[in-house]
């Protein structure tokens, strides 16, 4: 892909994606237009084996935006990051098609593997704001990661995984439109554990009430009966 057809991409993807957003010329001071023009020229350094001028091109990309990407990861097209700050993804990362992150979210491995120690994010993923994915794993396609979630095993495909750690608590999404890509409206399996054991707790108090007051009026009626 060439240069100006890659710099038109990038503006339309960000205009698709943020709504803040109000004209063409704003996109060049946005973050994820600014560190993807320096990934695409550190990554095509890395391939060609220039391991330090790709350095240096990422590094002046991470000084200017606060989004460090490695140049050895790999990132598919319609990729998308909002806002930004604090955003990391390792060498060994894949990413695929219209992949949406938000600030604050790793994409690191835990320390202790070599080789491919990144994980894999498959098409069309939302990874919410402060995200934690850490291991060489796979995030199936049409996955949405909650804000503050610390993933460390494999999630499948169309699955909603919130908590720490991440637990995958909604199955089988539709694919994520663009214009939903919604962070806060995820289900919360803790509040909803809480709930059904709050209605419980109030079947079973109404239940013991109901059961003293057969037994109040038992009393009433034995003491009646040895009064005639």
């Amino acid at each position: 892909m060439g240069f100006i057809r890659r710099v038109r991409d990038e503006i339309r993807i960000i205009r698709e994606r943020d709504p803040a957003i109000h004209s063409a010329m704003e996109v060049f001071l946005y973050p994820s237009f600014k560190v993807m023009m320096h990934y695409r020229m550190a990554h095509k350094l890395y391939k060609g084996g220039h391991y330090f001028l790709a350095r240096w091109v990422s590094q002046r990309g991470v000084r200017k935006t606060g989004i460090e990407i490695h140049p050895g990861a790999e990132i598919g097209e319609g990729f998308f990051i909002d806002h930004g700050n604090g955003v990391i993804i390792g060498e060994t990362t894949v990413i695929g098609n219209n992949v949406t992150l938000y600030q604050g979210v790793t994409l690191g491995g835990t320390g202790k593997e070599h080789g491919k120690r990144h994980p894999t994010i498959e098409d069309n993923v939302m990874i919410s704001a402060g995200a934690k994915i850490l291991g060489s794993f796979t995030i199936g396609a049409n996955s949405k990661i909650g804000a503050g979630s610390v993933v460390l095993h494999e999630v499948p495909p169309n699955s909603t995984v919130v908590g720490v750690p991440g637990r995958v608590v909604k199955r089988n999404n539709a694919a994520l439109p663009r214009e939903e890509m919604n962070q806060t409206d995820l289900p919360d399996p803790v509040r909803e554990d809480i709930q059904n054991l709050q209605e419980s707790n109030s079947m079973l108090t109404n239940r013991l009430l109901e059961l003293e007051e057969r037994l109040k009026e038992l009393q009433r009626n034995q003491q009646r009966g040895e009064k005639q």
